[in-house]
Formats: structure tokens, C-alpha cells, sequence
């Protein structure tokens, strides 16, 4: 069964204040890179069975390692490249079951065995993407995918 670290382990009811936690902790913040410092330890704190949880950010047609809770990682993803540069060409969440068949996967962490990348966009431009991976194959599925969304949709919010 899922359970969720501090939480109640009814996942929409969890999901639906983590969500506002971000809100709330990132009300009137004007530093980006504040925001996704406290959205990846939200994150973190929230979510079990992950190994790495962060962004990458768009920057001169690359993505370059932003705010994360996790071992060290790739610094520099390029446009289409694995499944965080897959998630911007495609401008469409990728959620990974199996990251070992995935085409061009890119192996920053070889204890990753599943993922999901969320494509972030701010003023109708690619911002970045929220990257979470897992040891377990399979750990994502629909409502995750859903809620992170949702999730990445209130953060793009407080972006300046």
C-alpha cells in the first residue's frame, strides 16, 4: 500500500494539502530559487520510495540541475535527450514505469528504476521540469501523475 511520510495516508486528501503547503510557504516569495528549494523538500518530505526529487531549469537550450533533495545528479540534460529532455520536446509529463527501457534514458542515479518528469512552463515558455525518480518500477501511476501537475500548476504561480 502507498503511504506518504506525515501525512494521512489517504493519497487525494494527502496530494490536496500538500498543495497547499506550497501555497502557503510560498506566498509573497519572491526568489525562484527559493521556491523550488522548499517545492523539492515538500516533495521530499511528502513522497516515499523516491531517490531524487528536483528541477532542472531551461537555460540556452538546455536543462541544467536547479534545487534538489537527492544525490548528486547530471548537471546538463539536452533538448530531447533522456526522459527530462524527452518531457520538454514533447512539452507533455513522461511518466517512466521502467527507465532501463526507455530510449536514450540518461543514468545520472543507476539506483533509478522508475520516473516522472513534469514539463514546467511560465509566461508560455519552458521554465524547467520537476524531476522525481525511484528505485521501484512502476511507482508512479495516473494520480500521481495528476496531482504533480497540479502541483507544478500552483508553483508556476508564485514564479517571478
Amino acid at each position: 500500500m502507498f503511504e506518504h511520510k506525515n501525512y494521512s495516508g489517504e493519497k487525494t486528501k494527502d496530494y490536496e494539502l500538500l498543495i497547499k503547503q506550497l501555497d502557503a510557504l510560498s506566498e509573497g516569495e519572491k526568489n525562484n530559487v527559493a521556491l523550488l528549494s522548499n517545492a523539492s523538500a515538500l516533495l521530499n518530505q511528502f513522497l516515499t520510495e523516491v531517490n531524487w526529487v528536483g528541477f532542472y531549469l531551461w537555460e540556452e537550450n538546455e536543462l541544467i540541475l536547479g534545487p534538489f533533495q537527492g544525490l548528486p545528479a547530471c548537471i546538463r540534460i539536452p533538448y530531447g535527450k533522456g526522459v527530462c529532455g524527452t518531457a520538454v520536446s514533447e512539452q507533455q509529463t513522461q511518466r517512466v514505469d521502467d527507465v532501463h527501457a526507455f530510449p536514450g534514458h540518461i543514468a545520472c542515479d543507476g539506483a533509478t528504476n522508475s520516473e516522472i518528469v513534469v514539463p514546467i512552463t511560465f509566461d508560455n515558455q519552458i521554465y524547467g521540469v520537476l524531476d522525481i525518480d525511484s528505485p521501484i518500477n512502476n511507482r508512479f501511476d495516473e494520480e500521481d501523475q495528476y496531482f504533480l501537475e497540479k502541483f507544478v500548476l500552483h508553483l508556476t504561480k508564485h514564479l517571478q
